[in-house]
């Protein structure tokens, strides 16, 4: 090869004396210095022409010094500083970015993490939720296939997420380092409370309050469940060193309407560091009667499971599974889903034309389509015998109701035979499909409005849409949010308004607060030169807070986030047609951050026993300095690297071409030779 390029340079450099000599020495009557100048300037514009068509590779030989990457992460949350722990934790910080050796040996990275991981930025510990599972996942990301220590700043206290111990794998070491009062305080707190979100009227709904408690002598604790000032329910129960955990359950009332507010509260008779964990409030809104769903089926599929449970989720409608000869109890349902209907299903389409009971149709493979062109007009379908899959693709126009994009089109495939959908009445479609990549016009999830309302998702094994968005967010409840929202939609029975605000009843203090709203024109279409105002009222202090709603896709939205614990009233007025929604919501004083007295030193020694390092303190920074800067298995390497350039890319070579053809053209031009 090395022989190949020698030959093809001398021809290059014979090439070009030859076109030079010819031009200006083999021409010329008199071989002058200016004519010997102009013709070296020939030989080298043609020269490096014949350079560039060739184009060869040029290497370079350089070396580099490749250090161990050492990711530090810093907990960044408000446990932090409710610890007293903030100064511990800037000293830390100083001592590792300070250290000249611990930087010439290792490749430092700092990172914070919270709510999210990200790299450090400002370490002010404001931090509203402690995700430290996120921690690990993110050095699984950025340092994959790698060998490396890692240090974790932090008082080992999470509020969220997967266990952190276990997401930073066994691979590679992690150094905690426990920020905080590392001793033991006596401490009871309320860990959790499990109520449904909604409860029927006049019925009676489980509560079931865990309570946690820490200290090493037992003690009795009163368990007491309230009202407003009424006690609803109390309960004496025994707290052991030997028994950390206790769960105590009730069965509440709900003897009135509309949203009700509790609180369980646990006493004990001995003082406590922390009381701010000791409370703990729940919102029950208590509902008129719940919504009755029939799925019907002649199938046995994964969907309809997937179905039943999405659909289940909050409480607030109860799924019941038939065939379609079950036709006979079906009447009194509020939405029936017909899982990829048949002949069979004859006597429940005449039954829900006869009762105009919103319907919600699957189709698929199994799916007898002439029959379904047959007992509905909504849409025409012309399918093959081919199976096709179908991805979904989010329509943003989509404005019937408020449906939030889980970004559906990243997930799986449907199935279903290949053909074509049109649409034979007016419809709204939110999910468009895509075959092999290419978008179309057909629909995949599409809504009709009229006397009877309907749906349509056009493919089976939807399963895995559900299965895909929990292994995305580690939970299912955005997705079966989007399944009760169809459900809700389809059984809603009420004229469309105007102006639709969505909002909760309760919010925590300190987590995001916001509004949406939408506002539709006379023909029920979406105005997105709306022009939506929020008036918030503090109901006890009559203070007052206006802001504009900012569109957002198919909504307006207003954030409220940093509102003070209390009772509010608000307004959402459209400043055109003067169309006004009033409501109240109350933000309730409980910051999640705030309940620990120390810091969870066990669980850092587990992450440093699991992962085979070691737990130090923040009075032993320097002897963990020195411990990584002696590792020998942690050098750094020197690697030689070669990097191959194709002469195209040396910019100084066109300019020496461009430098020479212009140099060539004013010599010429003053001598007077052109």
């Amino acid at each position: 090869m090395l022989l190949t390029s020698f030959f093809i340079l001398v021809g290059i450099v014979l090439v070009a004396a030859a076109l030079s000599y010819y031009h200006y020495i083999y021409k010329a009557k008199s071989k002058t210095n200016t004519v010997m100048f102009l013709a070296f300037l020939r030989f080298c514009s043609v020269f490096g022409l014949l350079l560039l068509l060739w184009n060869p590779l040029i290497s370079s030989k350089k070396y580099e010094v490749q250090k161990t990457p050492l990711p530090i992460l810093f907990d960044n949350s408000s446990s932090v500083s409710e610890l007293n722990a903030t100064k511990q934790a800037q000293q830390v910080y100083q001592q590792l970015k300070d250290s000249k050796p611990l930087n010439e040996k290792f490749a430092l990275s700092f990172l914070q993490v919270d709510s999210e991981c990200k790299s450090l930025e400002d370490l002010n510990f404001r931090g509203k939720q402690s995700r430290l599972d996120l921690a690990g996942s993110q050095l699984n990301r950025l340092y994959r296939n790698q060998k490396f220590p890692a240090l974790f700043i932090s008082d080992g206290n999470q509020t969220s997420g997967n266990d952190f111990v276990y997401s930073f794998g066994t691979t590679n070491p992690v150094y905690p380092v426990a920020l905080g009062d590392t001793l033991s305080y006596f401490d009871s707190k309320i860990d959790q409370v499990n109520v449904n979100k909604y409860a029927f009227y006049q019925n009676k709904f489980p509560v079931e309050v865990q309570l946690s408690y820490n200290g090493d002598q037992a003690c009795t604790a009163q368990v007491q469940l309230k009202q407003g000032t009424t006690v609803v329910f109390s309960n004496q129960i025994a707290l052991k060193p030997t028994q950390k955990s206790v769960m105590v359950t009730a069965l509440l009332p709900a003897n009135k309407m509309g949203s009700l507010l509790f609180q369980a509260i646990v006493r004990t008779p001995k003082t406590e560091k922390n009381t701010t964990n000791n409370t703990k409030k729940f919102v029950v809104d208590v509902l008129d009667q719940r919504r009755k769903v029939a799925i019907v089926s002649s199938l046995n599929h994964p969907d309809i499971s997937a179905f039943k449970r999405a659909i289940e989720h909050n409480g607030q409608s109860k799924v019941t599974l038939l065939k379609p000869s079950d036709i006979d109890v079906v009447s009194d349902f509020d939405v029936w889903l017909l899982y990829q209907p048949t002949a069979r299903f004859l006597a429940v389409f005449q039954q829900a034309k006869k009762s105009k009971t919103p319907i919600w149709v699957i189709t698929g493979k199994q799916t007898d389509f002439t029959f379904l062109n047959q007992q509905q007009t909504d849409l025409n379908f012309k399918m093959s015998a081919q199976p096709e899959e179908y991805l979904p693709k989010y329509s943003a126009q989509f404005n019937s109701f408020a449906l939030d994009d889980l970004g559906f089109d990243s997930f799986p495939p449907l199935q279903n035979p290949f053909g074509t959908v049109e649409a034979a009445s007016k419809t709204a479609t939110v999910l468009y499909s895509k075959i092999q990549g290419v978008e179309t016009q057909q629909p995949l999830l599409v809504f009709v409005e009229g006397a009877q309302r309907a749906a349509y998702l056009i493919g089976e094994n939807s399963w895995k849409w559900r299965l895909y968005y929990h292994t995305q967010a580690n939970s299912f409840e955005k997705y079966d949010v989007f399944v009760d929202k169809i459900i809700q939609y389809l059984a809603s029975t009420a004229a469309k308004k105007s102006l639709v605000v969505d909002f909760e009843h309760f919010y925590n203090a300190g987590e995001e607060l916001s509004i949406s709203a939408q506002y539709f024109t006379k023909n029920y279409e979406f105005d997105e030169k709306a022009r939506l105002q929020v008036t918030v009222v503090n109901k006890k202090t009559k203070a007052s807070k206006q802001l504009e709603m900012l569109k957002s896709t198919n909504y307006f939205k207003a954030n409220l986030t940093g509102l003070a614990a209390g009772s509010y009233s608000f307004t959402v007025k459209e400043l055109n047609s003067n169309a006004v929604f009033s409501g109240n919501f109350d933000v309730l004083d409980f910051e999640i951050e705030k309940q620990f007295v120390n810091s969870n030193t066990a669980k850092m020694q587990q992450l440093a026993d699991i992962t085979s390092g070691v737990l130090y303190y923040p009075n032993q920074i320097n002897q963990l300095i020195d411990f990584l800067l002696k590792d020998p298995q942690y050098q750094p390497i020197q690697k030689e690297v070669i990097k191959k350039t194709p002469l195209l890319d040396w910019v100084f070579l066109l300019i020496l071409i461009v430098v020479s053809f212009a140099t060539e053209w004013f010599v010429r031009k003053y001598n007077g030779l052109l």
